[in-house]
């Protein structure tokens, strides 16, 4: 609720401080005092419009700091941390206090503050929409969307919609997400059918090639080697005969070291020194020996025949190449497309089954849908009936005995998350006239009038914490001044209410009285805010009834209203 609004500059208010608090607050003074000032700033605090023609001639900018008592957790509080401000610890009970703040200069700058920071002016629009409930002749509705007025009537249903509601969106979340899924692979089945015989003939070229991890590497080794066979033969032939042939001019390698050895071991006995070097010849006659066989056998395995070899070799490479540029670029990722596209095919492959069960369950979801769309509608239409049947009731204590609120709910012939429902309020202001929505269907005076009357039946399921009213009393008099009194002291039974008003049939309800004075001192006027109590709000009581605040006839109808008030206000606790 609103604890606080202090205002300075705007308009002929040149400072004030609006004491609110909890309950019903009445606005009052003479006409012309800036009573639509209070209206103004609290206007600016949630966001309105910035009309530097509303600051105080004479002054640089109009300001205006509301003080609120706000939960300490939850979206409010949440969003001013969001916006970089914060609220502040306030009597415990989870409670605390939020500072909104707005300027506007003679040059018709803004600025909005929020929580003690600086913000954009859309954060405090953001907050009034959680904060306040403005209704005015010339304000938008509260309930002016249709999806307002549809949560309107969602609320009064109360458990029994809830819990149709709650398993309605998830069958019907459910439904779309079956819907899609089946667009999707349908309209995708021939080129996922295409993508399948490409796959197939993929693995069908793969596996009939049988690559092995590496071969494409043997293979090039075994070809290079083929490729020189015929050099290879010789060169080797050549190091054999060098080591060990008798036809050698001079003698081999093996004769020469023997020789070598032999001439050693004669004249070892004659220098020690020598053993070791007829060993190590001894050694290399050996190894020279072993090299030879080497070569024999090395010469032996060549194939007089690799041309053959070589062809069957080169054949081969060129089919590996082959998948290598269709699938690879490595004979490696040949291997693994033949895995991934195992995986991928049997996917493909059960689209099939896929689209057949998802036909099944859209079929199966689309009739569980429309039931429960069909149970939502039901209650909603029962909800809407009554309560359409209490606004009017309402309305026929409000100066309006002839009109008659109609909650029209209707098939939009589309599924959303909320059903099928359209719904509408609608105002038949006498009978037999055509019913009209809210804005088009009444005046700015009845216009409240039904606002009232449908805040006061919805507010204990549709809570806001500050209704403010401008003028709901327009064109109202009498005995229908006092019902309106009397409802708006309901109301605050479970919000704090704000009226501004020039009845004293509505002052009379209220717990908290104050009062725009405008003054003069001969060169300029200005108003403030004052608090009335005891015989300042009878007088104030009695000028509102006559005009007159010290007549006594005045004085006393205006007791006798307090009074009628305060019995009321007794009951009603």
């Amino acid at each position: 609720m609103i604890e606080e609004i202090e205002i300075a500059d705007l308009g002929v208010i040149a400072s004030a401080t609006l004491p609110l608090g909890s309950g019903f607050t009445a606005i009052t003074g003479e006409t012309g005092a800036g009573k639509t000032m209070v209206v103004t700033a609290l206007g600016l605090l949630l966001g309105g419009r910035a009309d530097s023609g509303t600051v105080r001639a004479g002054a640089s900018q109009a300001r205006v700091d509301g003080r609120w008592i706000v939960e300490d957790t939850g979206h409010v509080a949440d969003r001013v941390r969001e916006a970089g401000g914060d609220v502040d610890a306030f009597g415990g009970d989870g409670l605390a206090e939020l500072t909104l703040g707005r300027t506007v200069t003679a040059e018709g700058r803004s600025r909005a503050q929020v929580g003690g920071r600086s913000a954009p002016n859309g954060v405090l629009t953001e907050l009034g929409e959680r904060l306040v409930a403005v209704h005015g002749q010339s304000d938008q509705i509260r309930l002016r969307s249709q999806s307002a007025q549809r949560g309107a009537v969602d609320r009064a249903a109360g458990a029994e919609l809830d819990e149709v509601l709650a398993r309605y969106r998830e069958a019907f979340a459910r439904w779309r997400s079956e819907e899609q899924e089946l667009a999707t692979l349908t309209r995708e089945r021939d080129a996922r059918s295409a993508e399948a015989a490409e796959l197939r003939e993929a693995m069908d070229e793969i596996e009939a090639a049988a690559p092995r991890p590496g071969e494409d590497d043997e293979l090039a080794a075994t070809a290079e080697k083929l490729t020189n066979l015929e050099e290879l033969r010789l060169s080797a032939s050549a190091a054999r005969e060098a080591i060990s042939s008798e036809l050698v001019e001079g003698g081999d390698v093996l004769a020469l070291i023997e020789n070598a050895r032999r001439s050693l071991e004669r004249v070892t006995e004659f220098d020690d020194a020598l053993a070791p070097i007829a060993e190590q010849l001894a050694n290399l006659s050996y190894l020279a020996s072993e090299a030879a066989g080497e070569l024999s056998s090395y010469l032996a395995s060549l194939d007089a025949d690799g041309s053959n070899e070589l062809e069957a070799i080169n054949e081969r490479r060129a089919v590996l190449g082959t998948l290598m540029r269709r699938h690879g670029p490595s004979l490696d990722d040949v291997i693994a497309a033949l895995d991934q596209g195992s995986a991928r095919l049997l996917e493909l492959d059960s689209d099939s089954d896929r689209i057949e069960q998802l036909t099944r369950q859209v079929e199966e979801d689309g009739v569980l849908v429309a039931s429960l769309a069909a149970e939502t509608t039901a209650i909603r239409t029962r909800a809407a009936e009554r309560l359409g049947t209490a606004i009017s009731e309402e309305l026929s204590a409000l100066a309006m005995p002839d009109a008659s609120v109609i909650i029209a709910v209707s098939d939009t012939g589309e599924y959303s998350r909320n059903g099928r429902d359209e719904v509408q309020f609608l105002l038949r202001a006498h009978a037999g006239a055509e019913p009209r929505p809210l804005s088009k269907g009444a005046s700015g005076g009845e216009l409240s009038r039904v606002m009232l009357a449908i805040e006061v039946v919805i507010s204990a399921s549709d809570p806001v914490p500050t209704y403010v009213f401008d003028e709901v009393d327009a064109g109202v008099g009498g005995a229908a001044a006092i019902e309106i009194g009397r409802r708006l002291a309901r109301l605050s039974q479970h919000a704090q209410v704000i009226v501004v008003t020039h009845l004293a049939q509505v002052a009379a309800f209220a717990t908290n009285h104050l009062t725009v004075v405008k003054e003069s001192d001969g060169f300029v006027t200005h108003s403030s805010v004052k608090p009335l109590e005891g015989e300042a709000r009878t007088e104030e009581m009695a000028r509102l009834l006559s005009g007159l605040s010290d007549s006594d006839t005045g004085l006393a109808h205006a007791e006798e209203l307090l009074e009628l008030a305060r019995s009321d206000s007794r009951l009603i606790g």
